[in-house]
């Protein structure tokens, strides 16, 4: 366990206050955890402040949120020291939803609501801290999320708003609409395109921090693959030098970015979440830093 507890941070002027590491949900159903289980993790998570819990309604193909909501209605009381957080827009081929005929995006009213209310009933809460749109919909029409938005924080079934995998102009078409209080997007030192395709500049420039899945490259940064041999030496060199656990590094090497990224774990190790929470109290030096880029590009900054 860690010494102390994991931050809180603000993702907005108006976002919701989240732990500065995230409990990403997207696995839960492979961990084979019993209900008391569950509520076990999800109360050693809070003990160490990592209070923030992300789902979406397709995770498990449409099973997550339940085994979720299954966990926490064995002590409800949890839920107000907790923040949920969801996304919807993504409908999959699902025996859960036979209604399916195609992968395929839905960001109309109807739809939106429709999985605000599923969610609700799933994760037995009356209340979402968050909700994102899953993924950029060619067929979004800004006005109508801005007004469905609107109506659900309205109603009280969501708190706060933002999106997921939206490109810079995306982003903040929408956010022209309703105040936003996240992109959460992929990034780690194997996927760095947010850093130079604008993404994290037009956040940071709007005061908004950015979400960050797959921290770890999916587990990649983990693996024996000769591609990623170099970085991974980098980072267990550096890790070596300050004395800290190898994810740890790559989680402060998120955090030091000026937009004050909050990443998501994804593991349902205890451990590996408190490698995440001992990141939040590393600061890399600006070689260190650069050493992990240079080692991640494969090249020299030009």
């Amino acid at each position: 366990m860690t010494n102390q507890a994991c931050p809180a941070v603000r993702t907005s002027e108006h976002g919701p206050a989240l732990s500065r590491i995230v409990a990403g949900m997207w696995r839960m159903g492979e961990w084979r955890m019993a209900p008391q289980e569950r509520l076990a993790f999800v109360e050693r998570c809070i003990d160490m402040g990592v209070t923030s819990f992300d789902h979406a309604d397709i995770y498990g193909l449409y099973t997550v949120e339940a085994l979720f909501g299954e966990a926490l209605a064995l002590r409800p009381a949890l839920r107000e020291r907790i923040q949920l957080v969801s996304k919807c827009g993504i409908q999959l081929v699902s025996p859960a939803r036979p209604a399916h005929k195609i992968k395929q995006y839905d960001t109309s009213a109807a739809h939106i609501t429709a999985s605000v209310d599923n969610s609700l009933r799933a994760l037995r809460t009356d209340y979402l801290d968050l909700l994102l749109i899953h993924r950029p919909d060619p067929l979004m029409d800004f006005d109508e999320i801005a007004e469905t938005f609107e109506q659900l924080r309205a109603a009280g079934k969501v708190r706060h708003f933002g999106v997921s995998n939206f490109s810079r102009h995306q982003f903040e078409c929408l956010h022209r609409r309703i105040p936003l209080a996240t992109n959460q997007v992929e990034f780690s030192p194997l996927h760095t395109a947010p850093m130079y395709d604008e993404t994290f500049d037009g956040l940071q420039d709007l005061r908004v921090s950015p979400m960050i899945w797959s921290p770890l490259a999916g587990g990649r940064l983990f693996s024996n693959d000769p591609a990623t041999e170099t970085l991974r030496a980098a980072i267990a060199r550096i890790a070596a030098e300050i004395d800290q656990p190898f994810g740890s590094v790559v989680f402060a090497w998120i955090m030091q970015l000026p937009s004050r990224p909050v990443p998501l774990t994804g593991s349902g190790r205890i451990e590996a979440i408190e490698e995440a929470v001992r990141a939040t109290r590393v600061e890399l030096t600006r070689t260190q830093w650069f050493e992990i880029l240079r080692a991640a590009q494969g090249h020299e900054v030009p």
